[in-house]
């Protein structure tokens, strides 16, 4: 069992051991680069942004670290967080006392990037991979001491509901939010998932089943 990354002597009110805390924010808003591009926001802000609206704890972005494997913690409180984003969404990951790794993917045609990673991960007769399976090598790395140098012989279980074993000592989980978006979680102990939704930034987040994202426009 891998060592956690942060040694838990008091955990932030609100969050529990055992549970991760999965936050899916709209950003409907997004400024836009000269190209056309969407500007997202620093991944550090929105982590502090996260454990504020979940927890009601006020954070500076600087109290975030990383370790060795950049994986983010607030030490202080004794969690440990991940955070991606895609389009117009976000998703922050927080759990107390183990790793975590989130991702979020859209669908968009990436042939060659889906050959080579079916290809990693021992698919049969040049299948590619899926978008699923991107989102959860991508959740693995960020919960794990993996790399994408490191990542040969990695193998993931067939999909099903819930939190399912890899073959490196941590569990992967994922779900279609609709809209072709995939959200996917990684971690190295088996943990409840509770969801949240927040339809923009300043919205107060709600517990749902699970997210289900606007139309991106």
């Amino acid at each position: 069992m891998p060592v956690p990354v942060v040694a838990v002597e008091r955990v932030v009110p609100g969050a529990e051991r055992g549970v991760v805390d999965c936050l899916v924010t709209h950003h409907p808003r997004l400024p836009r680069d000269r190209m056309g591009h969407r500007l997202n926001d620093a991944g550090r802000w929105l982590i502090a942004e996260a454990v504020t609206h979940l927890y009601g704890v006020r954070i500076s972005p600087r109290e975030l670290a990383r370790d060795e494997h950049r994986r983010w913690s607030v030490k202080e409180w004794g969690l440990t967080a991940s955070v991606a984003h895609c389009a117009a969404y976000s998703t922050v990951a927080l759990v107390a006392g183990q790793t975590v790794g989130v991702d979020l993917q859209d669908h968009r045609d990436r042939p060659f990037a889906m050959q080579w990673l079916g290809a990693l991960l021992g698919r049969p007769d040049g299948e590619p991979a899926t978008m699923r399976d991107f989102a959860e090598c991508e959740a693995l790395i960020k919960a794990s001491h993996l790399r994408k140098e490191t990542f040969a012989g990695v193998r993931l279980p067939d999909w099903r509901p819930g939190w399912r074993p890899t073959n490196v000592g941590h569990l992967v989980r994922s779900t279609d939010l609709g809209d072709g978006l995939q959200l996917a979680l990684a971690t190295d102990a088996p943990a409840q998932v509770r969801w949240w939704w927040q339809p923009e930034p300043a919205a107060r987040p709600v517990r749902t089943a699970i997210p289900r994202p606007e139309p991106v426009a």
